[in-house]
């Protein structure tokens, strides 16, 4: 008798620590896809791989997120082809996936079924990676156009080979005379505006993050060390179904905080100091981001207080143009103007000072040195063209900040921010943001 029934009814999220989501999202976003391919193209999107440590360690494995995005299958070694305008009805929808055994269910665990593939992902036709040259071969036969995914990030930076770029390689060189196309403006367009179940994800995500603050709220005490922050951040993220943190955690106590990227977080925290919490959950693979400012003492000062509530203010005027048919650029603006007087308020700036600034690098760039929104999914800066209009569906971060070197004090908020027909909707309304509330939690 086998020691493992490789086509259960186990259910497919054995790989992931989260509940399963409704295949109906994958087959939407899969006929969404369909729609902006060329006649006769087919579309192909790799796993990512597991990256490799030392000797014969590896890093954890995070799925690629367009390959997530149209399928759900959540492991390592898939392949997924979109084919709309295939000759035979099953091929147009084709999952290719790492063909299981006993031996590797004993040594790595589950891994899927093709009925469980099918049953996570909505694709009927469903094979083992073995059978992906033959398939493909047969398939680029009828196809003339053929679309390939590549990471064109504006903030990316890649020094290793991955997958799809080894993929990409192989494409061109065993099928030249194809018309080769790029997935990557494809993928920016879809993604940009999620769908009710990809809001509930994140929402989820977002939920979870306000367990990990309140949590903090009455550990956090002078002397406390960063990094034991992050750790009671961690308990209560994967206590609650997440991996682990969205991003690595910013967790900067006193001069630390105007350091943008600090994340080393082995710092004492003294009394008197502010902490910039940089911190928040993924769920499901989707992200959520959040920044609190928690004063060591649970008391900030009249001048911290002063400077918070400058932020928290730029903070409510920016989230009230996050609306349907702004864009990125008129409304950084907006918020620049918005945290000048603030910065003028704080004696900060001069008015001179604002009056001879070079337009290119405003004067309030001085303390306010990063943009104020990103659009937010399953990358936490994820994936948005720079020229679209704003659109119902799209989630943004609301994110300003005020870094005062000389004062060893920053301070920075953010909520995350669905955009719909009817105004927007904080995600994060819930996780305590007035000064006064968080001083009487604390307290």
């Amino acid at each position: 008798m086998a020691l493992f029934n490789l086509d259960s009814s186990h259910s497919y999220f054995m790989n992931t620590k989260y509940l399963p989501i409704s295949a109906d999202l994958f087959v939407e976003n899969r006929k969404r896809l369909a729609k902006e391919l060329h006649h006769n193209a087919i579309a192909v999107f790799n796993s990512n791989d597991i990256m490799p440590t030392n000797a014969d360690g590896t890093m954890p494995f995070r799925q690629n997120n367009d390959l997530f995005y149209l399928c759900g299958i959540d492991q390592e070694e898939t392949i997924l082809l979109v084919f709309p305008d295939a000759k035979e009805k099953e091929n147009r929808e084709v999952l290719f996936v790492k063909e299981t055994s006993e031996e590797i269910a004993i040594w790595e665990g589950h891994k899927y079924s093709k009925m469980q593939a099918t049953e996570a992902s909505g694709i009927k036709t469903v094979y083992w990676l073995t059978d992906f040259p033959r398939v493909f071969n047969m398939l680029m036969a009828d196809a003339e156009n053929v679309y390939l995914p590549t990471n064109e990030h504006l903030r990316a930076t890649i020094e290793v080979e991955t997958r799809e770029a080894r993929f990409l390689k192989f494409c061109k060189e065993k099928y030249p005379l194809h018309n080769h196309k790029r997935l990557a403006p494809v993928m920016t367009y879809l993604r940009a505006t999620k769908s009710a179940l990809e809001v509930a994800q994140i929402q989820t995500a977002c939920d979870i993050t306000e367990k990990g603050f309140r949590r903090l709220l009455n550990f956090v005490k002078p002397d406390v060390w960063e990094y034991e922050i992050e750790a009671e951040l961690s308990h209560e993220f994967l206590r609650n179904r997440s991996r682990g943190f969205a991003y690595t955690p910013i967790i900067a106590s006193g001069a630390n905080a105007c350091v943008l990227h600090y994340i080393a977080n082995n710092q004492q925290c003294k009394k008197g100091d502010v902490i910039l919490l940089d911190v928040a959950a993924e769920y499901a693979n989707y992200a959520s981001d959040l920044t609190r400012c928690l004063p060591v003492s649970g008391k900030f000062t009249k001048r911290q207080k002063d400077v918070y509530n400058a932020v928290l203010r730029v903070m409510k005027g920016a989230t009230a143009l996050l609306k349907v048919g702004n864009v990125i650029a008129d409304y950084h603006k907006e918020v620049g103007e918005m945290m000048t007087k603030e910065l003028i308020d704080l004696k900060l700036l001069k008015l001179v000072e604002v009056e001879n600034e070079d337009k290119r690098m405003p004067a309030y760039k001085k303390y306010f040195m990063h943009g104020t929104s990103h659009h937010l999914g399953l990358d936490v800066h994820d994936v948005g063209d720079r020229n679209r209009k704003f659109e119902a569906g799209m989630v943004f971060t609301c994110e300003p900040g005020i870094y005062i070197r000389q004062e060893k004090l920053g301070i920075r908020l953010e909520n995350d921010i669905l955009i719909t027909k009817k105004g927007n909707k904080d995600l994060m309304k819930n996780i305590p943001l007035e000064a006064e509330e968080i001083e009487d939690l604390m307290n």
